[in-house]
């Protein structure tokens, strides 16, 4: 059975990267863009079977790509990735066209399921659904968690990823993760955020 394609649209590198390293083992993944346009000049280009696009991207965001995706490539399907846990933007993303919607803090398993059931013309995996906010660790995955608590202990994503037996890009992508969900952008702020919350364990 052949492979979706599929082309991913985020404009955070690091989360771009984050992504690739979760989808290509699944899709053939036929490029990576960071904004609306290139989105949908590389769609027209290569045909791919489901987009999967972040919300806020310059020059044409992601709501608004979504109809003129539609209109270039009859048949693409549109999954939204986003931070916003608003029910709005979930109800936008459907009036758009989208065909799923997911949470970045939700666990890669869920944007998978969702790029196939778009491409099987099935509702996607909980459209606005998000986590149960757990007072001790934000809405941290156990995944996210696992990797604070080492980051916490001191130790580097390669160090990380050897411990896991995953990839580096792989560990990054997650505590980019951890770190968004805790509002938090350095390592020093994810260390102390993690020590008061009770995350970093004992």
């Amino acid at each position: 059975m052949a492979r979706l394609r599929v082309l991913l649209a985020d404009d955070h590198r690091m989360v771009a990267e984050g992504l690739r390293g979760l989808l290509e083992p699944e899709f053939d993944l036929v490029g990576i863009v960071e904004d609306g346009r290139r989105l949908l000049d590389e769609a027209v280009a290569q045909k791919p079977d489901v987009a999967v696009v972040d919300i806020g991207m310059p020059r044409v965001n992601g709501l608004e790509a979504i109809p003129l995706l539609k209109k270039a490539v009859p048949g693409i399907r549109v999954v939204v990735v986003t931070m916003h846990r608003e029910a709005a933007y979930a109800r936008r993303a459907r009036e758009a066209g989208a065909d799923g919607f997911v949470l970045k803090h939700a666990a890669a398993e869920e944007l998978i399921a969702a790029i196939r059931a778009a491409a099987e013309g099935e509702p996607a995996v909980k459209a606005d659904a998000a986590p149960a906010p757990d007072a001790r660790g934000g809405d941290l995955t156990p995944r996210q968690r696992e990797i604070v608590q080492l980051v916490a202990k001191g130790l580097t994503a390669k160090e990380i990823a050897s411990v896991l037996g995953l990839s580096v890009r792989t560990i990054e992508f997650h505590k980019y993760r951890a770190m968004e969900s805790l509002g938090v952008t350095t390592s020093a702020e994810l260390i102390r955020v993690a020590l008061e919350k009770g995350i970093a364990g004992p």
